[in-house]
């Protein structure tokens, strides 16, 4: 098959074990990205298989629609990105493994790194050292102080044990089942939602983006942090509502830590979330890690195997394949 694979921006998956996988198929590596729907169908005019980065490049009716040699997407978990009523009228088959049961550690990593790099101003008295004058001012300990876990999920339960191991207390807030299964495992859950964001000294969002959950995090539930709360997001920006967080932030009272962003990639140097100092900003880089990478194009190249072998597996409109 005539594979394509998208957003590869460090070219890594080629040294990767993975690759060796795609051994069989005749493969492209796009190592920029093009948002141009029209731009890129050109480029990949040619392809029976696209691969994707995660959802870096939106597939939608209007790039379906000029690729009619395609007959394959593979990707891996959630598929907000994919207008998959354009792929099941086009014939295009997708995969994508959910991987349930298995979180992203590296995720849950970068979360918890975040919260440290925050409290600890790791960044700022890193630049204070390099610049010539010695520490720039005083962190503050995470020990005994209450993270807020919004979003009872897998990605959530990895940040939690990380917590606990240095001695910071655990809470939850999300949905009503989430809720009732943290209960039921016999975890803090506060009497209601603002009581979760007014005793939280840091809340962490874990939850996935869909039609109900978009703009879920409100202009309320931040004013009611307290002051110097710090809002950590490694999610999804859509769950906060437009422009919310950053009329917060603008107000001088809490901090942030994001590494989503509502256009990605987020190049503008002059948004106050790239530049405000009560925020510490990375550019999506929860799953870039060669190990994640590998773990989930180990998946995405076994879809296109299984295709090729007639056998397809994880298809989400599997009319198509019937």
């Amino acid at each position: 098959m005539k594979v394509h694979i998208l957003d590869d921006w460090f070219d890594t998956l080629k040294d990767l074990p993975c690759f060796a996988k795609l051994a069989g198929h005749e493969v492209t590596v796009w190592t920029d990205h093009e948002p141009d729907p029209t731009k890129l169908a050109k480029r990949v005019a040619g392809a029976d298989c696209l691969v994707l980065f995660r959802e870096r490049t939106k597939i939608s009716k209007e790039l379906l629609n000029q690729l009619p040699n395609l007959k394959l997407i593979s990707q891996r978990s959630v598929y907000p990105h994919i207008d998959v009523d354009a792929c099941t009228s086009n014939d295009v088959l997708l995969c994508s493994n959910m991987h349930g049961g298995t979180p992203s550690y590296a995720a849950a990593e970068l979360t918890l790194g975040l919260i440290l790099a925050s409290f600890r101003q790791i960044p700022q008295q890193a630049a204070s050292l390099s610049g010539g004058t010695w520490q720039m001012g005083v962190g503050r300990t995470l020990r005994g102080r209450t993270l807020g876990l919004y979003g009872y999920g897998r990605i959530a339960g990895a940040v939690a044990g990380y917590a606990r191991a240095i001695g910071m207390q655990v809470q939850w807030w999300g949905s009503e089942a989430g809720r009732a299964r943290a209960l039921a495992a016999k975890e803090t859950v506060p009497g209601s939602r603002q009581a979760f964001f007014e005793t939280s000294d840091i809340v962490s969002l874990h939850v996935r983006l869909k039609p109900e959950t978009r703009a879920i995090i409100t202009a309320e539930d931040l004013a009611a942090m307290q002051a110097r709360a710090l809002l950590v997001n490694t999610s999804r920006s859509g769950l906060i509502g437009k422009g919310v967080l950053e009329a917060e932030i603008a107000r001088g009272r809490i901090h942030a830590a994001v590494d989503v962003f509502d256009s990605e990639p987020m190049v503008d140097t002059d948004t106050i979330l790239a530049r405000h100092p009560n925020v510490l900003a990375t550019p999506h880089i929860g799953y870039v890690t060669e190990d994640e990478f590998d773990l989930q194009f180990n998946d995405i190249f076994d879809q296109v195997n299984a295709y090729a072998a007639g056998a397809p597996i994880h298809m989400i409109n599997p009319e198509i394949w019937d």
